[in-house]
């Protein structure tokens, strides 16, 4: 027997400290929040894809009362982006929430493991990581890839 650690490494950010570029993103991905249904959880979340051709992609989590009906925004962001720019590579993702509080959530939150697959199946399409922006009110996270969030993938098929 022999121990293995995984260890995940991401730089941790206020607003200001982003680029340009990271900025519109996270921009986009606050904004996105406003599209979400969530009549149940009152939890909205928001993603936004920057494609290759710049192109900026957006979703929102979408609820259902016939759960597990509903779909997450990083999902509905990526599935939208593929199925219309099915050219285009995924460069970066950012995600937002507003709690239900109606406010920004303070720590940033992390794609679900089905959003994590999902995501990694495009990364593995764009042959290069796609950055990924966790964005909270007090921080923002920025990990380098997908894989960084799944280290143990599930990638053989």
């Amino acid at each position: 027997m022999r121990k293995v650690d995984v260890v995940t490494s991401m730089l941790v950010m206020s607003y200001d400290e982003l680029s340009a570029y990271d900025r519109e993103l996270v921009d986009a991905a606050r904004a996105s929040t406003n599209g979400s249904y969530a009549p149940y959880s009152h939890f909205s979340v928001g993603a936004a894809i920057r494609l290759d051709n710049g192109v900026v992609v957006r979703g929102a989590n979408q609820e259902n009362a016939a759960f597990p009906s509903g779909l997450c925004a990083e999902r509905t962001a990526a599935f939208y982006a593929h199925a219309n720019y099915p050219d285009a590579r995924f460069v970066a993702i950012a995600i937002a929430a507003v709690g239900v509080d109606g406010k920004e959530v303070s720590a940033p939150i992390s794609p679900c493991g089905a959003c994590r697959q999902s995501l990694l199946e495009y990364e593995t399409l764009a042959r290069d990581g796609v950055k990924v922006i966790l964005v909270g009110r007090d921080e923002i996270c920025v990990l380098p890839s997908v894989k960084s969030l799944l280290p143990l993938a599930f990638s053989e098929f």
